[in-house]
């Protein structure tokens, strides 16, 4: 658990929605991180971690990736081992991407979508994606390194209107 002089260890990011209804093309939500080196941290990630994947050292994993949102409790669960990661790096971004296989789809095409952020027991943002309910994908955490080296986090929902992979070389610039 972090305190304000430790800063952000360990964090969990769930993702949950509600299926489409039966005959309709399947809802598909992906939690992606793009990790950012420290001397171009608003440029392009240095790596992804999405669609069942982990980083290259093993400290971003996405630990469950639900391809239609059936089932109990959340859909999509990343952990994010930030006092790990090497000092390369200085930057971490969170996202939700909708995948557009089968026509346009955006938040609110989807029914109950809900995203944490929490470190041990303590939730550190929660979100419905109603005020992006527009755009097709949106970032939703943002982790940054300070000067002492210590993670900070900062919330803050950015709707997108673009399709996964148009997402993913956009979100951090």
């Amino acid at each position: 658990m972090s305190t304000l002089n430790k800063g952000i260890e360990k964090v969990e990011v769930t993702l949950k929605w509600d299926p489409s209804p039966l005959g309709t093309p399947d809802n598909d939500l992906d939690i992606v991180a793009a990790t950012y080196p420290a001397d171009a941290p608003h440029g392009d990630p240095a790596y992804l971690v999405a669609f069942d994947s982990r980083s290259p050292d093993g400290t971003i994993t996405l630990n469950r990736d639900s391809r239609t949102g059936q089932g109990f409790g959340a859909d999509e669960i990343m952990t994010l081992e930030l006092d790990r990661l090497s000092d390369a790096y200085s930057r971490v971004l969170v996202g939700v991407a909708i995948q557009q296989g089968e026509g346009r789809k955006i938040f609110g095409d989807v029914p109950s979508t809900h995203v944490r952020i929490r470190e041990g027991y303590t939730d550190l943002a929660e979100d419905d994606f109603a005020s992006v309910a527009e755009a097709t994908a949106a970032t939703v955490a943002e982790f940054t390194r300070d000067e002492t080296g210590k993670w900070r986090f900062r919330p803050g929902l950015r709707g997108f209107d673009a399709d996964p992979d148009t997402f993913v070389s956009v979100m951090g610039h």
